[in-house]
């Protein structure tokens, strides 16, 4: 999966757009990603094909309605209970496993992320709501690498290869930090794991930096990251900078051959760990 060409890693969003931000198909190997805004009575049909789905209720209220070919039909109705992904609340999610197909109507306005991966042709999981009670939130780093953690989908949960994640970062604090990668497929040591960013911004007008870069520098971006943009992360270290003033959310999408997230730290800036 190794791409010797410096490919273009930021993704541009808009939030003047139903779609928010959409990442190219085959951008990335193993991870796909949309963002979408809907207004009160919008529907938007989802279908997974191949891939395996997991669509994450960013903020307001939807009803979701899915249907498998081997698992039947599903409903899940008026979800949703933060409005802004600032409110220190969890979302809901929905699991979807591969060859199914979704509606999603909005309740007032709502914003629905679909992230995408490969899915296993010899498994079969069923579609399942994942509620705010069965997500594991923590706080990670300490002093000014403080963020805010919520393991929407995480290794733990049944999935054939995604992995979904979402952070808040505070004004003035660094994450994703000490630099750390995920490229390399040798467990127990390190896993491959594609990895896309979603970034939001309070206020809205505010921007981030995010640098991913190798060893050898043969991939080396530093990118000024605005609201509803995406980072990919094919392979590297992949930082996080939030300005004073700011405060950051991003949701991270992982998936690769092996479901598991594994990573090594950059040895030059391991060191800030004994802090």
């Amino acid at each position: 999966m190794e791409r010797n060409n410096a490919p273009d890693l930021l993704v541009k969003g808009s939030a003047d757009r139903r779609t928010l931000v959409q990442v190219p198909e085959g951008a990335l190997d193993y991870v796909g990603f949309s963002a979408h805004r809907l207004a009160d009575g919008d529907e938007l049909p989802v279908k997974g094909g191949d891939q395996e789905l997991c669509l994450v209720l960013l903020a307001g209220k939807a009803t979701v309605t899915a249907s498998h070919p081997q698992k039947g039909a599903f409903s899940w109705e008026n979800i949703g209970e933060r409005q802004s992904v600032f409110e220190d609340q969890s979302p809901y999610a929905v699991y979807l496993p591969p060859h199914s197909e979704a509606l999603v109507r909005a309740h007032g306005t709502a914003e629905i992320a679909v992230c995408r991966a490969p899915g296993n042709p010899d498994e079969t999981l069923a579609p399942r709501l994942i509620e705010p009670a069965q997500m594991n939130r923590s706080t990670r780093g300490k002093g000014a690498n403080t963020r805010y953690v919520c393991d929407i989908l995480p290794d733990s949960a049944a999935a054939h290869s995604l992995l979904v994640v979402e952070v808040i970062t505070p004004s003035g604090h660094t994450s994703s930090y000490p630099p750390h990668r995920h490229d390399t497929d040798d467990l127990p040591a390190q896993s491959f794991l594609e990895e896309s960013y979603y970034h939001r911004l309070n206020p809205a007008q505010g921007f981030v930096f995010q640098r991913v870069y190798t060893d050898d520098r043969g991939l080396d971006q530093a990118l000024a990251v605005e609201n509803h943009d995406v980072v990919l992360v094919p392979r590297g270290y992949h930082p996080v900078c939030v300005p004073y003033g700011y405060t950051s959310y991003y949701l991270n999408v992982m998936a690769g051959p092996t479901r598991a997230w594994k990573f090594h730290n950059d040895p030059a800036h391991e060191w800030l760990l004994k802090l």
